[in-house]
C-alpha cells in the first residue's frame, strides 16, 4: 500500500474507494498512511444493496438482472463512486467472502472495478480461503491492478 499511496502522492491523482464486501479494509489500510490526506478523499462501505441504490444511485433493475456479486455492479460502484467523490481514480470491491453461496454465486467469487479518469476496467477473480483471507487477497489484487494503471 505504501507504494501505491507514494505514486497517487507523486502523480497528484486523487483516489476514492467504494466497498462491499471488504467492508472499509482497504479504506483503512490506505488512511493509514501518513500524507494520504493529499490524495485520499474518501470510502463509502456499501455493504447492503439498499445502499448501493439510495447512496450510489445504482438502479435496482440493474441489481436484480445481475445480482450484487456482478461485473455490471462492481462497474456501476466504480462509476458512482467517483462521481460522487469527484476523484481522478475510483475502486471498488464487490464479491461473496462466505460463508454460504449467495445469489447462486460461489465463496470466493469477486470483483474489483477501477475507473482512471475515464478508463474503467473490472477484473473477476475466483479467491480461496477463509473470509477474512478472500478480504485480504481482493485487497491486494486491488492494489497490484491500481500501481499497474497508474504506472
Amino acid at each position: 500500500m505504501k507504494e501505491l499511496a507514494k505514486l497517487l502522492i507523486d502523480k497528484n491523482y486523487s483516489i476514492s474507494s467504494v466497498e462491499s464486501f471488504t467492508v472499509g479494509r482497504f479504506a483503512a489500510e490506505i488512511g493509514s498512511i501518513s500524507g494520504i490526506s493529499a490524495v485520499y478523499k474518501g470510502s463509502l462501505v456499501s455493504y447492503q444493496t439498499i445502499i448501493k441504490e439510495k447512496v450510489l444511485n445504482i438502479d435496482p433493475l440493474l441489481i436484480d438482472q445481475h445480482g450484487v456479486v456482478s461485473y455490471a455492479i462492481a462497474d456501476a460502484m466504480v462509476k458512482k463512486g467517483q462521481h460522487l467523490f469527484d476523484s481522478d481514480i475510483c475502486i471498488s470491491f464487490t464479491g461473496n467472502a462466505g460463508p454460504n453461496a449467495m445469489e447462486d454465486k460461489p465463496v470466493g467469487l469477486i470483483y474489483i472495478g477501477i475507473q482512471f479518469k475515464d478508463q474503467t476496467q473490472v477484473f473477476e477473480e475466483y479467491l480461496d480461503g477463509s473470509r477474512d483471507e478472500i478480504q485480504s487477497k481482493a485487497i491486494h489484487l486491488g492494489i497490484k491492478y491500481l500501481k499497474n494503471m497508474i504506472k
